[in-house]
């Protein structure tokens, strides 16, 4: 949600902001609709001036005999009854209009953040790791997978496309980096484990930028609630509606959660394989904390999700979104890629971003700085650390031998009870 006192402060800004975001120029429509609530507003608050005014007026024209004032102020004070509902009504129409409008608006970027359409003009900012070398063709993960117990005519069986089932070693694999990734960020990068709920309220979604207008992307169950696409929806309304103490920031949480996603502008993306799924799971991170520390919270963030690739020797990238391809309540995205070496490429395996006051401010998230007065938004920050699927995948197609057989990376072996090596099953 953006501040409608900074569009007043200063609209072109916010039209420049608007225009990296590829939106058309909102401030004068914006502030026509908050000009007219103001106005609105104001004639209600003298008109129930005036009602109590009158009021206090008719016992004191009844003390001193004067019945005709009375009887004047008496038909002042029914008239402004009369109408003082209504034009409350009709600021109270504005106020969700321009509210609607605001809600419905992208966040702004950085300055730092560069310009662009699409995923084609990202810049790429690091490289780590080198792809290895095979002495044989290697393939993608859908064509190892399914001797491995990555089961995708079953998953659609039961549920239709983008559904898979995972049986065996390849589960325990799955569980596996799951354990591996959550551990590694409570123990060694601090964030407190949380286990959260998977259904929420509207308010809720709607919090985290979800709605209202991108509720095609979510699946909602009969009794109106929302499925969680990610941890990042119920973590971060932990702290709606809140005045956090400044002791308890910066508040980094973790979650291991499935996710539900309906994939509606995915029309013929992926539509093989394990990469884009309905339902997957993912250990989402979320940092809570003061204006002043987002920027380096962005940092750190993105290390504790860079750490679990290079545990797991995947060679990746790290991408500077450009305006274009950020999502909609971002101000500044980094992606990380790990190179598939069956598809030749890199592909998305970590989206975090820092969000600035954007969510605090539509979910109402608060904080008293040390020795002031009024109250602050604070800043939210979420990425992946890290969806456990598409590591899946990366291990498959990065430790695959010529026999179809899949190496366990070292730092997994821990968790995968002395199992070596994913031999195909029969």
């Amino acid at each position: 949600m953006h501040d409608i006192r900074l569009i007043r402060e200063n609209p072109a800004a916010f039209d420049a902001g608007m225009a990296r975001r590829g939106v058309e120029p909102q401030s004068a429509r914006i502030l026509e609709l908050d000009e007219q609530r103001r106005a609105l507003a104001t004639r209600a608050q003298e008109g129930q001036s005036r009602r109590n005014e009158a009021s206090k007026a008719i016992g004191k024209a009844m003390g001193q005999g004067d019945t005709a004032t009375a009887e004047a102020l008496k038909a002042e004070v029914a008239a402004l009854k009369d109408s003082l509902p209504a034009l409350e009504a009709e600021e109270k129409a504005l106020a969700a209009q321009l509210s609607d409008i605001l809600a419905a608006l992208p966040n702004t970027p950085f300055e730092d953040v560069p310009e662009g359409a699409d995923e084609n003009d990202n810049v790429e900012v690091t490289r780590w790791g080198t792809p290895g070398t095979y002495a044989f063709t290697p393939r993608e993960h859908a064509d190892i997978g399914p001797a491995l117990g990555l089961d995708f005519e079953t998953g659609a069986k039961l549920s239709g496309a983008r559904f898979t089932f995972l049986k065996g070693q390849m589960a325990r694999l799955h569980r596996a980096l799951a354990q591996f990734m959550l551990d590694t960020q409570t123990a060694t990068n601090g964030y407190m484990e949380c286990n959260v709920p998977l259904l929420v309220k509207d308010e809720t979604a709607y919090g985290t930028g979800q709605l209202p207008k991108f509720s095609e992307d979510l699946f909602q169950t009969t009794d109106g609630r929302w499925l969680i696409p990610t941890a990042e929806v119920s973590l971060t309304n932990a702290v709606a509606n809140e005045i956090v103490d400044t002791a308890a920031l910066p508040l980094r949480m973790t979650a291991l959660t499935p996710c539900f996603r309906s994939e509606a502008g995915a029309a013929g993306r992926d539509t093989r394989g394990f990469i884009r799924q309905h339902q997957f799971e993912k250990v989402e991170l979320v940092t809570v904390c003061q204006p002043e520390d987002s920027a380096a919270e962005h940092e750190r963030m993105v290390a504790a999700a860079e750490g679990i690739l290079q545990a797991l020797e995947l060679p990746y990238r790290k991408v500077l979104l450009c305006t274009g391809d950020m999502g909609a309540t971002a101000k500044k995205t980094f992606d990380l890629e790990v190179w598939l070496p069956g598809q030749q490429a890199y592909r998305e395996i970590s989206s975090i971003s820092n969000c600035g006051d954007f969510q605090a401010r539509r979910m109402n998230a608060r904080f008293k700085p040390d020795g002031a007065k009024k109250t602050e938004f604070l800043h939210t920050l979420n990425g992946s650390g890290l969806a456990v699927g598409r590591t899946l995948v990366a291990v498959l197609e990065n430790y695959q031998l010529e026999d179809g057989s899949v190496r366990v990376p070292e730092a997994l072996k821990p968790w995968m009870g002395g199992l070596e090596v994913l031999q195909p099953i029969g």
